[in-house]
């Protein structure tokens, strides 16, 4: 059985988030009647990242099995008109092993943030960006990004309902930079809490307005406490914007592995 690997741009603004949810629409649940539409197969897929309601995405990455082996262009071209009208778009298909998966086989999640920064209303970029009137010093908020760079304890700067295991996580890089009036940021991370990137970009902007300073990122990091975060920023400017992915041989020793991990527990629970 085939498996296919998704490269997924869309505007987050009418849904929900990725996750397919009954209170909503989701991107997922749009896929996924592409896929039905086209191929007449009801499928669950596998997507990189969760992304929240509003959030947007350039380089999301879902996969799914198809009992046919349909050519890549075929499926793309196919989905992409079952996609409509909602603002779905796959940019990319590929035909992958079976030991990739969309979410585990990654081992790099890079997300923006656009911060348009001017005194009058947004047009166009309206629910596309964060509109911020005062004046951004884009350098200081870099120079203070990096405290968040390397390993380190992110309870401040996540959901008080995140529901990962642990909030210690690594972050490779974070940048922040001004093009003419829009303020973007930059990380990346193998993986990331809930609201982190927001909650990160947001106190950024205090010092970029020159109410806080690096050091006082560095305390709200050390403090391990949600109410040292700063105002957290709007969904509107967040994009995911790539997932990078490990050697087919590494998901194939990973795949094995599980496997053998598995049957051993079955045969422990045959045992006992």
């Amino acid at each position: 059985m085939p498996r296919y690997k998704f490269t997924v741009e869309y505007d987050g603004r009418p849904f929900c988030g990725w996750q397919r949810q009954a209170n909503g629409p989701s991107v997922q649940a749009v896929i996924e009647r592409a896929i039905k539409s086209f191929s007449g197969e009801e499928v669950t897929i596998g997507g990189a990242g969760r992304t929240d309601t509003g959030v947007h995405a350039t380089g999301q990455v879902a996969h799914a099995d198809l009992e046919k082996d349909w050519s890549t262009d075929t499926v793309m071209g196919a989905m992409n008109f079952h996609c409509q009208p909602d603002p779905v778009v796959l940019l990319g298909v590929e035909k992958m092993h079976e030991g990739f998966d969309a979410r585990f086989s990654a081992i790099r999640r890079s997300y923006r943030y656009r911060i348009f920064n001017r005194v009058p209303p947004l047009t166009h970029e309206r629910g596309l960006a964060w509109h911020v009137k005062p004046d951004l010093d884009a350098d200081a908020m870099h120079a203070a990004a990096q405290e968040f760079v390397g390993h380190h304890d992110f309870t401040t700067f996540r959901h008080s309902r995140c529901q990962a295991k642990s909030p210690e996580k690594t972050l490779e890089t974070f940048t922040v930079r001004r093009e003419g009036q829009i303020v973007i940021a930059e990380c990346s991370s193998r993986s990331f809490l809930h609201n982190q990137v927001r909650s990160m970009v947001g106190t950024l902007r205090l010092v970029g307005e020159g109410k806080w300073t690096p050091a006082d990122v560095r305390d709200a990091l050390a403090a391990r406490e949600r109410k040292a975060c700063g105002p957290v920023a709007p969904a509107d400017g967040l994009y995911l914007t790539r997932v990078d992915y490990r050697s087919k041989e590494a998901d194939i020793a990973a795949a094995e592995a599980w496997q053998a991990q598995q049957a051993a527990a079955k045969a422990a629970d045959l045992s006992s």
